[in-house]
């Protein structure tokens, strides 16, 4: 009876934040709907995705005796991250997930992880679905502004790094992280 609440809670605050998403305005929207509705662009996009680098590491994971607070899936989840496991990370991420459905830590290293296995849509929800939980996640903003890269627009990744600039009131890793990927990107394309 207790899984079947459990489920129940975690399925209403899933379609509880779809229902949000959908009715918010966002700038991401016409973004998202211009890179995934035109299988053209998909095509497109794909190619560029699979060309451009991953630029994080995700340096800031901790170590292990960090992590001996954590629910076991979201640790696993950690040091699958940290063992280049995008696969396994998913999975006990997903898991951890499922009990802690408000954590915005484990949407953002979910979108990593799916970033890194080059699924960018997937990606993309899990950046947004943390930044609906924290809309000051610094590393959701990192992580999303170096996908809208991946997919061929640094005006969208400029915006991620002048949130971020706003966000925080002394230099921090991530507004270091997304600048150099901006500046790799921007001499790439050059």
């Amino acid at each position: 009876m207790i899984r079947w609440i459990a489920l129940a809670t975690v399925l209403g605050a899933l379609g509880a934040g779809a229902g949000l998403f959908a009715a918010m305005e966002s700038p991401w929207r016409s973004s998202i709907t211009a890179w995934f509705g035109a299988p053209e662009q998909n095509a497109r996009n794909e190619t560029l995705a699979q060309d451009w680098p991953i630029c994080t590491a995700m340096t800031g994971m901790g170590s292990e005796a960090d992590w001996a607070e954590l629910d076991p899936d979201f640790a696993a989840g950690k040091k699958a991250l940290v063992a280049e496991d995008w696969n396994g990370a998913v999975v006990a991420l997903k898991l951890a997930a499922l009990r802690d459905p408000r954590n915005a830590d484990i949407q953002n290293y979910i979108g990593y992880a799916y970033r890194r296995l080059r699924q960018l849509r997937p990606a993309m929800q899990h950046y947004q679905q943390a930044l609906l939980l924290n809309r000051r996640h610094r590393g959701a903003h990192e992580h999303l502004g170096e996908l809208y890269l991946a997919l061929g627009d640094p005006a969208a990744a400029e915006q991620q790094l002048a949130i971020l600039e706003d966000i925080g009131l002394v230099p921090c890793m991530e507004i270091d992280d997304l600048k150099l990927a901006i500046a790799t990107y921007t001499v790439a394309k050059h």
